[in-house]
Parts: C-alpha cells; sequence; structure tokens
C-alpha cells in the first residue's frame, strides 16, 4: 500500500470511528511548504478509549502492526503511539491530544484541505512552522526541521498570521529560532 493509500484509509477509518484528528509533521510541511519524501506520517488525535478496538481492528495483522496496548500507554502517557505497514515499512505515529494551550490552540485552528484527493484536516502553517522550530529546538539544532518550517514561512509568508506565530514563539521559548528563521527567509 502506498504512503498515499495509507494515509486515506487512517483518515477514513479515523472519520468512521469519530475520532478527530490533525495531520502534522512533513507531510503537512510539504503540503505548504516545499515537498520532501518521508516514511511516516504523524497525526494528532483526540481518541476515546472506546474506539481503540475500532482502530486495531481497522489494521489487522500480518499486513499491519498497531496494539492495543501501545495505544492505551500513549493515552496513559499522553505520549505516541505506531501503526506500520509491514509490507512497505510505512508507519504512522499518532500523537495524543495534550491538554496544554498550544496543543489545544493548534487543533482548534486546523484546515480541512484537499490533498490528492483525501480531504483531510491539516494542521495551520503557523503551526507547522512552531512545531518544526519547537522539534528542531528539542533535537539541538535539526537542520531538516529547521529547513521545513523555512519553507513553510517561505512559500506561505504573505499569508501568514505574523502575530500569533510571535506570541506563540515567546510562550514556547523559541523566538530566537523564528528570528533566525525570518532573517533567512528575507535573505533569500
Amino acid at each position: 500500500m502506498s504512503q498515499q493509500k495509507l494515509l486515506e484509509r487512517v483518515v477514513q477509518v479515523l472519520s468512521g470511528a469519530g475520532v478527530e484528528y490533525m495531520v502534522t509533521g512533513s507531510v503537512a510541511s510539504s503540503l505548504y511548504g516545499e515537498p520532501r519524501s518521508t516514511h511516516d506520517i504523524d497525526i494528532v488525535i483526540a481518541i476515546e478509549r472506546s474506539s481503540i478496538k475500532q482502530l486495531v481492528q481497522a489494521f489487522p495483522p500480518p499486513d499491519y502492526y498497531l496494539t492495543e496496548e501501545s495505544i492505551l500507554n500513549a493515552i496513559d502517557h499522553l505520549g505516541m503511539f505506531n501503526l506500520l505497514d509491514v509490507n512497505t515499512g510505512d508507519k504512522v505515529d499518532f500523537w495524543i491530544l495534550m491538554d496544554e494551550p498550544f496543543d489545544r490552540s493548534r487543533f482548534a485552528r486546523k484546515r480541512i484541505e484537499d490533498v490528492l484527493g483525501i480531504r483531510l484536516a491539516v494542521s495551520s502553517p503557523e503551526d507547522i512552522i512552531l512545531m518544526k522550530l519547537s522539534w528542531a529546538k528539542r533535537s539541538g539544532g535539526s537542520e531538516k526541521q529547521f529547513n521545513d518550517a523555512l519553507s513553510v514561512y517561505e512559500v506561505q509568508c504573505g499569508a501568514l498570521d505574523l502575530m500569533y506565530l510571535r506570541q506563540w514563539a515567546k510562550e514556547l521559548k523559541i523566538q530566537g529560532l523564528l528570528k533566525k528563521l525570518e532573517n533567512e527567509a528575507e535573505a533569500v
């Protein structure tokens, strides 16, 4: 199954189970910035325990690896769990929506986009930039994360809510990275 088909199937299953979601990460940054290949799909979800069995049953072995235990562990620890397409090696990283101001804000600001014939709930460009810069900081300065944020900023520059970006950059303590990004974008 191609990554596109996997994403389409995951979205159908989540929607069918009534699980709110938001595509983020490199898939989302490729949508709003410069496309790049990636072997994982990052999705933030607001999942209830009552939807777990339906999700696990939709992706059975031997073609998929997904366990009820990993989902419960992610819910209990506000972490993440994976779905692996055993045949292709593609994976979906499901991140549990946290009850924190930034997570609530970015989830509320998600957009519905048509991507390759699939209707998706996707993180906003501003929130993609902020998350990519946060990941760059957490990983000790990842150029890949920074460059993803930069490409979204450059492509979406005229449509970005700069006040929102700067407010959350301050809250997330990534103002220095945002300033670096703005300077690099202006230099082009």
